[in-house]
């Protein structure tokens, strides 16, 4: 039986063989959901899925698109909500 941290779902279990030739399970974190646009809710380019352990490693260039809005809006919902504040202002 495996131990009590390695029972939990929330780990990937992969059926793997040892260079012994013995069938063992290797227990994986699993990957996060990708990031989704927070108005039309496509999974959005540009923004790594890593765990949070993760991302601190990455260079602040590789979080996210560097335009407005960007890691939160996909570029369709942004040229929509730019149109509409250009409108809304004149």
């Amino acid at each position: 039986m495996p131990r009590p941290a390695l029972r939990s779902r929330s780990l990937r279990q992969l059926k793997r063989r040892t260079p012994g030739g013995r069938p063992t399970i290797l227990y994986q974190r699993r990957r996060p959901e990708p990031a989704k646009c927070a108005s039309c809710k496509s999974e959005l380019g540009g923004v790594p899925r890593l765990r949070p352990s993760g991302i601190s490693k990455l260079a602040k260039t590789k979080l996210r698109p560097t335009r407005s809005y960007g890691g939160n809006l996909c570029p369709s919902c942004l040229k929509i909500r730019i149109k509409q504040k250009v409108l809304n202002l004149g």
